[in-house]
């Protein structure tokens, strides 16, 4: 539905504060003539939020319509953590920092609209790319009664210069380093941060390193490798180096150990959910070490049964989230049994941190399904009987010999 046909009394907007937002703020009030609620969320982007209050106050925002939130807690521990139990990852690469924030913000509009007792929410995302699905399915997925106003589909300020023109003639301060093209577009939260556009559209150039802005290049990394250990309770990390940790401190320590090792690096051409492929680049240092210190302890706790099919059903996890279906019965399914599956993913495990690489090097849990007795080169005191396997290869090669017999038979 158009949002000229919504008639809004009240809009919540998800509110940065950056100049784009500011534009949407003013264009909500003089398009609508309606109140605005501003919802800012700190993700652990690594801004500085006071100064978006003192924005909106400017743009006639009133204080108590004003909602600056931390949300690193709720976000690490009820977004982030239950989908790297599942070691989700879209297209086999891309580690879904921005997919798996929307759903927290849209889940705050609709909440904060309640409170309020706003009947529209709002969001910055454009008509070409994935955020504007997953902000509006989230957010209808939690309210089917709410109006979403997407002014990127609906405004005619088409270009930077009739951005630039409108702020302008509204008195929104634009910052001089505003007044030109931006190099590229960025998205950053306490998982990682997504670079895209302009001096990254071509695919066949490398991307300039002024890009990276969470790690140092691994070819400058220390010389000298660093070896951590992470300990997990049934699937999620509860500590580093023996000392616990909330979910966001994790999360937050472990970017640090990235940063300086230059681990979680992606230069991705992905598939938009709308139809277009799109080139990024991601940083995800933490997540990278902290999904391969998940599967390391999953190798000794999860049975083969289980995590194999595990395995099988994250490529349609991860796409449900990178889609904007988190919040729909099918993810949850999937949550459900990728949830029971982690019951004794407990233990700790060792890593070596080394010029953008990490891999395990050590694994150890009171809940380990792995046994030297069954696997060991040497003597296994009756552990296992090895002429069993006879049997169990002659079982398993009955239908093969079956079709070998067969096809020899139509060749004579």
């Amino acid at each position: 539905m158009s949002s000229k046909k919504l008639n809004p009394r009240k809009v919540v907007l998800a509110y940065s504060g950056g100049l784009d937002t500011s534009i949407i703020l003013k264009w909500l009030k003089t398009e609508y003539d309606c109140e605005v609620v501003t919802f800012t969320a700190d993700l652990g982007q690594g801004e500085e939020l006071e100064p978006a209050r003192e924005k909106a106050i400017m743009l006639g925002i009133k204080p108590e319509n004003i909602y600056i939130e931390d949300l690193r807690e709720e976000f690490v521990r009820d977004f982030v953590f239950p989908m790297f139990r599942a070691n989700a990852v879209y297209e086999g690469l891309y580690l879904l920092g921005t997919s798996i924030a929307r759903p927290l913000i849209s889940k705050r509009l609709v909440e904060i609209a309640q409170e309020t007792g706003a009947d529209a929410v709002a969001h910055g995302a454009t008509g070409k790319g994935n955020d504007q699905v997953r902000f509006e399915l989230s957010a209808y997925a939690l309210n089917p009664e709410i109006k979403v106003i997407a002014p990127w589909r609906e405004w005619d300020l088409t270009s930077r210069t009739r951005l630039l023109e409108f702020a302008e003639a509204h008195q929104i301060p634009i910052a001089k380093d505003k007044r030109g093209e931006a190099p590229f577009s960025v998205d950053a939260n306490l998982l990682h941060t997504s670079s895209e556009g302009k001096v990254l559209e071509d695919p066949a150039e490398e991307a300039p390193d002024y890009v990276y802005q969470r790690s140092v290049h691994p070819e400058d990394a220390p010389d000298t490798p660093e070896v951590i250990e992470i300990s997990f309770e049934k699937g999620d990390a509860v500590a580093i180096n023996g000392e616990a940790l909330s979910p966001a401190t994790i999360l937050t320590r472990l970017n640090e150990y990235g940063r300086i090792h230059g681990i979680g690096r992606l230069d991705f051409v992905e598939n938009r959910f709308v139809g277009m492929k799109s080139r990024g680049i991601y940083e995800t240092p933490g997540g990278t070490i902290l999904l391969e210190a998940h599967r390391g302890i999953e190798q000794i706790t999860l049975d083969s049964g289980a995590g194999h099919l595990k395995d099988s059903l994250m490529p349609r996890y991860a796409e449900l989230i990178y889609n904007g279906f988190w919040f729909s019965p099918e993810r949850e399914m999937l949550q459900a049994a990728i949830d029971k599956s982690q019951e004794h993913v407990t233990g700790t495990v060792r890593l070596k941190l080394y010029k953008g690489h990490v891999r395990t090097i050590g694994r150890w849990s009171d809940h380990s399904l792995y046994s030297e007795a069954h696997v060991t080169f040497e003597e296994d005191a009756g552990a296992y009987d090895q002429t069993d396997a006879a049997g169990f290869i002659q079982l398993n090669a009955l239908r093969l010999k079956l079709l070998a017999a067969r096809n020899r038979r139509l060749k004579s």
